[in-house]
């Protein structure tokens, strides 16, 4: 049975997928585990940045936990209830986090895996990160709620490619294909996250939430009404940007306090 560890680093939240023996593979309990830690995290002002990673260095998750399927998926009510209320609505509360997300993958990132790094908004990998959804060798398609956020970073061409050759593929030819923002030797990995979310978790935290809200308000294909564009003033009332400007001006570090 796997479990999701949580562990708070100053303002970074790190979520590490276990699963020894299994090379991270997540089953049931763990894909309701990680929504409910979201769901946690989102309500916790002191939360600035949520690091996602496999445990150990072998693999971030090497998909869903075959073992468990012919029990968890043996009709289409409980392959439903399986796919759309445990795992789909997990990677949503990864796509809607109002805190960034930044995915720290080593070694194997596939099917499910994969599928959760694709839901966070910074991706680095190792070089000898694999990447890939060979599930057309188990007979069985990937569920339209888990290929929305592949298909909202990179579109159906290249999701259509690795859905239909099922081919594991490195990690430059991931960056290549945009899902991943940068790729760093495997021994830089975790610390390279680590800085990433410093970098996040020293600036205001309302405006880092906010760029996520107009990054998914504007993937909707519908204008903004006039309330939509007076709200994006909204920081004005901000003590944030308050010491924002005061620290520009007094050529000192902004101390941000999520107000």
């Amino acid at each position: 049975m796997g479990m999701v560890i949580e562990r708070m680093d100053g303002p970074a939240l790190t979520i590490r997928l276990s699963h020894p023996g299994k090379l991270n593979a997540i089953d049931a309990g763990m894909w309701t585990a990680l929504r409910a830690t979201l769901e946690r995290a989102a309500g916790n002002p002191e939360v600035r940045c949520i690091i996602l990673r496999g445990d150990g260095d072998d693999a971030f998750a090497a998909g869903g936990d075959i073992e468990e399927f012919q029990t968890v998926r043996a009709t289409v009510d409980d392959a439903l209830h399986y796919h759309d209320t445990l795992v789909a609505a997990a990677l949503e509360a990864i796509r809607q986090s109002p805190i960034p997300t930044v995915a720290a993958i080593r070694g194997a990132c596939i099917g499910g895996g994969l599928e959760i790094a694709g839901c966070c908004d910074i991706r680095i990998a190792g070089e000898s990160a694999r990447f890939g959804a060979p599930i057309n060798r188990l007979g069985f398609s990937m569920y339209p709620g888990e290929m929305a956020g592949l298909l909202a970073l990179v579109g159906p061409a290249v999701v259509l490619e690795i859905l239909l050759e099922g081919r594991i593929f490195n990690a430059h030819e991931a960056l290549a294909k945009g899902l991943l923002s940068r790729v760093v030797s495997d021994e830089r990995v975790f610390t390279e996250a680590e800085e990433t979310a410093a970098r996040i978790s020293a600036g205001a935290p309302l405006v880092a939430r906010w760029h996520k809200q107009w990054a998914l308000r504007l993937t909707h294909d519908r204008p903004l009404s006039e309330a939509e564009k007076r709200s994006a003033f909204d920081f004005l009332a901000t003590d944030d940007y308050r010491e924002g400007i005061r620290a520009f001006f007094e050529k000192r570090k902004p101390q941000f306090t999520g107000k």
